[in-house]
């Protein structure tokens, strides 16, 4: 009955009769501008836009040119070990002394590098092809190292170059020193057998391992450098681990890719 009495006396009132209708109050007509906005903006994004995503993958921190096997080329007795575990020697440098029915023989080694593993122990028998050590190859004591990521083969081709890369290093936990950043640097398109990839870091048991569910492809990465950390990186912390990084070292990588995934509108 009240807003009856109003309508009633604002009909009795006729020199109001020319003022307009207000629809909407200025605030009322500021939200709705807003919500269009917004509307009009999340239809341009699901049409053009893309969402992030990332891809997790074993990897290996090495130098770019990775490691070889040094096999013994005669079959005999081991008399004689001339080098030790991360020492780093020149190409044909002596490694071991090999005892033979037609005389000694002394394994070198093929390329400059450090030895990373030796397998060659005093009175082994070894067999012509006889694995005799891993050997890095490295020419100076600072050259940088890099990551090889092992990306499932399914996603080779959405890892676009100079992608961002966050990994987590085993030897350093995420929790305490964050993840070391990188960005890819080559993205191999062929798959890499256990072979191919036991040749390149020297290790087998590695290769087996990131080939356990099929064959991976490889990924260079470049860790970015960092003159205020200890271990010459970047880190998502502001110091890192208060260590140098060494090579061989596994870690975990979670790589950005670029697929695209707009949305999907459902018409009436």
């Amino acid at each position: 009955m009240q807003f009856r009495q109003q309508a009633l006396a604002k009909l009795q009132s006729p020199e109001e009769l020319d003022l307009p209708v207000r629809l909407a109050r200025p605030q009322g007509w500021a939200a709705l501008c807003v919500t269009v906005l917004v509307m009009a903006a999340a239809s341009v994004w699901a049409v053009t836009g893309s969402v992030p995503s990332t891809v997790d993958a074993p990897a290996v921190l090495t130098h770019a040119e990775g490691s070889y096997l040094l096999q013994s080329p005669v079959t005999g007795q081991v008399t004689a070990v001339l080098a030790e575990e991360g020492e780093r020697l020149s190409a044909g440098a002596p490694v071991v002394e090999v005892r033979t029915r037609e005389g000694d023989t002394v394994v070198r080694t093929v390329a400059a590098g450090r030895i990373t593993a030796l397998a060659a122990d005093i009175g082994r028998i070894v067999q012509a092809g006889t694995d005799i050590a891993a050997v890095e190859k490295v020419a100076h004591a600072d050259d940088p190292l890099y990551a090889t990521v092992y990306v499932p083969a399914q996603n080779a081709a959405s890892v676009p170059a100079q992608a961002t890369v966050d990994l987590t290093v085993q030897s350093a936990p995420a929790q305490r020193y964050g993840v070391l950043r990188g960005r890819v640097v080559r993205v191999d398109r062929t798959a890499q057998t256990r072979t191919r990839i036991a040749a390149f870091l020297g290790d087998g048991a590695l290769a087996e391992q990131f080939t356990a569910k099929g064959p991976p492809v490889a990924v260079l990465v470049r860790l970015l450098p960092s003159s205020r950390t200890r271990s010459g990186y970047r880190w998502s912390s502001a110091d890192g681990p208060p260590f140098r990084l060494t090579s061989m070292t596994t870690a975990t990588a979670s790589v950005r890719l670029t697929d695209r995934r707009p949305l999907d509108w459902l018409l009436p």
